[in-house]
């Protein structure tokens, strides 16, 4: 078992680690004419107010014989000497080399493009999606599979960090949860526990290699805040601390992300307001696909008949419950529900993206448990966290999918730790209903499931909406599509408690043009 310390590099310059790219390099954002290319500065004081030039050169070339640009950039102690570098005026649908320099130390060299033109054909995609790395559950294993792939791009659906202390059962070997690595961090709640926080993970050379392979497109979950956390949440008696602790959440991330300033909707100083960071946008890869990044977490409705003295929402029957049945409840706010049906619209007309892409968080089909029936679904005990617990907002949405249909529809999610694959129905309680749009949602990196195999395979039998349902398997969801077909393979990781762990296809599905729903792939 593995442990992790904060702060355990050597001195080598003033103010800076022997390693200072230790945290290694990242680049996200992409668009057809630019990307964000991102780094941290291992420093040995947190406190220490002193900047530190770092220079940085984008090539077409691993040696950077062809430079295409350059420059040089200040390090902020107020941002935690994070590198955000927002490159523009660059030539679409092209890949390029980048690393970072301070003093007399080069950064590891990463891989990044940008994206084709909006009205460009577009003839293939390559990507993976992925979710929920909990350190001490597992290696990141799935990672070094991940950038072995060729990727075009990987999309991250949250859960990057998990804010709890490493827990005391771990370091025993009975314990019921397989715990594989531990860390002498405690529960965050400050700046300085998120930026360590995000040091621990960025420290797995695996997760360093994927980021180094390709862009990245990102959204969070709640575990970047605390667990189940809802937008403002305004917590009687804790509102104050924990708005104070949402802030330093929400600066951490922006810290460690290859995001750009813009995300920064009211500054540093606003991330205690209401949209502090702006997540959710859109990222047209020519008129192949067109991805809806959305954020789930920051402007949801507190949820049904939560108990504000519990930290989690668990589950309610809906006969006890008559707030889960409000129609004006929203998963994604009033605003960005809006700009969603806009962008679906958008979608529609003729010269719209073959494939749209709504990349979220968790599932979006419901799941039965009491059975198949009207009588035993009315009052089945219902999960208040993911979609289920918002049935207004997924009919909204579903509304928006059929008054303006995109081609071709496919959802992607994750936080649930288990491997789904749905077809998405008109009405989600009928198996007759039209199928509007086709849903993968992956399992974890590496965080535990808690669920059984028995238990989601009754559910599957009893959902015939849900084509796949395995709790089982870690890993990652590969992604190849092409104007005539989505192809989905859900790999998994063999050994989690192995970094060197071998990675399988667990099952592959296909989506073809113009039908939705997934098929299976033998």
């Amino acid at each position: 078992m593995q442990a992790w310390q904060a702060g355990a590099h050597p001195r080598s310059a003033p103010g800076l680690a022997d390693l200072p790219f230790a945290l290694g390099v990242a680049s996200g954002t992409p668009s057809h004419q630019g990307v964000v290319l991102w780094t941290r500065l291992a420093v040995v004081d947190p406190l220490d107010p002193r900047v530190h030039t770092v220079r940085w050169e984008l090539a077409e070339d691993e040696g950077f014989q062809r430079i295409v640009q350059r420059g040089q950039t200040e390090t902020q102690q107020a941002l935690g000497h994070a590198v955000h570098v927002e490159l523009q005026g660059l030539p679409a649908d092209r890949w390029f080399h980048y690393r970072f320099m301070v003093g007399d130390a080069v950064s590891p060299v990463g891989r990044t493009r940008t994206l084709p033109a909006p009205d460009s054909p577009a003839g293939r995609l390559r990507l993976a999606f992925a979710s929920c790395q909990r350190w001490e559950h597992g290696y990141y294993a799935a990672w070094r599979h991940a950038a072995a792939q060729s990727l075009d791009l990987v999309v991250f659906l949250g859960d990057y960090i998990y804010e709890y202390a490493s827990p005391r059962s771990g370091l025993a070997p009975q314990a019921a949860t397989p715990i594989h690595r531990v860390h002498e961090l405690r529960r965050a709640v400050s700046l300085a526990d998120y930026r360590d926080r995000y040091a621990l993970h960025k420290s797995d050379p695996d997760l360093q290699a994927a980021h180094a392979a390709c862009p990245w497109l990102l959204t969070w979950d709640d575990h970047e805040v605390e667990n189940d956390y809802a937008g403002l949440q305004g917590r009687e008696g804790a509102s104050a601390e924990f708005m104070a602790q949402r802030a330093a959440a929400y600066q951490a991330f922006y810290e460690n992300m290859p995001l750009p300033a813009s995300v920064l909707v009211q500054g540093l100083q606003g991330l205690n307001q209401a949209d502090a960071l702006r997540l959710y946008q859109r990222h047209a890869f020519g008129r192949l696909a067109r991805f809806h990044v959305l954020d789930d977490r920051q402007y949801r409705a507190v949820q049904a008949c939560r108990n504000p003295s519990e930290s989690s929402a668990g589950t309610v029957r809906p006969s006890r419950c008559a707030e889960l049945r409000d129609p004006s409840r929203s998963l994604l706010g009033a605003a960005q529900e809006q700009w969603l049906a806009q962008g679906l619209a958008q979608d529609s007309r003729p010269g719209g993206p073959r494939w749209t892409v709504l990349a979220q968080q968790t599932l979006f089909s419901p799941r039965h448990y009491g059975g198949a029936s009207a009588a035993a679904q009315a009052d089945e005990p219902t999960p208040t966290d993911p979609w289920d617990g918002y049935p207004g907002a997924r009919q909204r949405l579903l509304h928006s999918l059929q008054a303006t249909p995109p081609r071709n529809t496919v959802l992607i999610g994750g936080d649930i730790h288990q491997n789904y694959v749905c077809r998405v129905h008109a009405d989600p309680d009928r198996p007759d209903s039209p199928v509007l749009a086709s849903e993968f949602c992956g399992t974890s990196i590496s965080s535990h499931s808690g669920a059984t195999l028995e238990r989601a395979q009754a559910l599957q039998k009893n959902n015939p909406h849900v084509l796949l349902a395995n709790p089982e398997q870690r890993g990652y969801a590969l992604v190849e599509l092409n104007p005539q077909r989505w192809q989905t393979t859900l790999m998994a990781v063999d050994q989690p408690g192995r970094a060197d762990s071998a990675l399988r296809p667990l099952a592959r599905f296909v989506v073809e043009d113009g039908r939705a729903g997934p098929q299976r792939e033998s």
